[in-house]
């Protein structure tokens, strides 16, 4: 845990539900900068994704086994690559861009990225259009991200930033 400087934190550990307030903010935001290492080093990229805050997994998943998020990309890019072949481990960062640092909020977190297959894919693609409806309404653009690869990212670690709340309050959550 960090350390406490006038900041208020909130831990939510050892397995417990995923706090609300940080499956409601997943739900808020739909792009998320990913961090990952490859041999060449520390690189981020930005990718619009889906939370699946609900339930804890596509599939029906058990209530407090955390958050899942579905993102779209291609295992040929930089980051498919060095996600695929490091074990899948990224950090990542969600937030609105222009907010006043008094009102600012937003997501870190870190966990392990993998791509999905079969049932779990279909499942993974039903929330993945649930929000972002704009997919399925242009054929050219469904039929793409079709044919590319859906991957799965799982925290097991969040940290909720909302100076809302006070300057610097964090509640944070990790998988048990």
């Amino acid at each position: 845990m960090a350390e406490k400087t006038g900041a208020e934190i909130t831990n939510g550990t050892g397995g417990s539900a995923c706090p609300e307030a940080i499956r409601r903010a997943l739900g808020a935001h739909t792009t998320m900068t990913l961090a990952y290492a490859d041999e060449d080093g520390p690189q981020a990229c930005a990718v619009l994704y889906a939370a699946d805050a609900a339930t804890g997994a596509a599939g029906g998943g058990a209530a407090g086994a955390g958050p899942v998020l579905y993102f779209v990309t291609a295992t040929g890019t930089r980051h498919g690559r060095a996600l695929a072949g490091s074990g899948g481990r990224a950090a990542f960062t969600a937030q609105r861009d222009g907010q006043e640092w008094s009102g600012l909020t937003g997501l870190q977190g870190r966990g392990r990225c993998r791509v999905l297959a079969g049932a779990e894919r279909a499942a993974g693609w039903q929330v993945y259009l649930a929000r972002f409806p704009f997919v399925a309404g242009s054929e050219r653009l469904r039929g793409a991200l079709e044919r590319t690869s859906l991957w799965e990212l799982r925290p097991d670690w969040l940290r909720l930033i909302d100076n809302g709340q006070g300057f610097g309050h964090k509640e944070e959550w990790s998988r048990g």
